[in-house]
């Protein structure tokens, strides 16, 4: 059986970013379309833009917690709280599989630097490591939702 690990990491490889793979695998489950969750998810890819900065795995499991736990009433703290508590636990365990949160030291290239980006894509480092972040990105939600 598929699990949404696997869907996030078929999209991944299948051409999508890391964050839209995660928060389109996903959408559907909250009641977004793939379509708006792909545009949302689009320039967090390659750590925030190919800044290199947090990972797009993370910012797009960040966006599927919001969207079961995020507050849409100013008054909701407790949502708030809840949508941060599982964020913790979720960065707190990917740290644990893969040792970082940051897209430069996950990948081992500063995807800023147009040069270090151009040796990842050579070295075909998105596929060769993404897709595992990608994939654990989405079997840590699919254990913490």
């Amino acid at each position: 059986m598929a699990t949404k690990g696997d869907d996030a990491a078929g999209l991944f490889l299948s051409g999508w970013s890391c964050s839209q793979a995660v928060c389109g695998a996903f959408a559907d489950d909250f009641g977004i379309d793939r379509k708006t969750a792909l545009r949302l998810s689009c320039a967090f890819g390659g750590g925030m833009g190919h800044t290199g900065n947090t990972c797009g795995a993370v910012t797009g499991a960040l966006m599927v917690i919001g969207m079961k736990y995020g507050r849409t009433d100013l008054d909701d703290l407790a949502a708030k709280e809840k949508t941060y508590e599982v964020t913790e636990r979720f960065m707190k365990e990917f740290r644990r599989r893969n040792h970082s949160l940051n897209c430069t030291e996950l990948i081992g290239h500063d995807l800023s630097d147009p040069n270090a980006l151009a040796a990842a894509r050579a070295k075909k480092l998105f596929h060769a490591k993404c897709a595992k972040f990608v994939g654990d990105a989405g079997e840590i939600l699919e254990e913490i939702l």
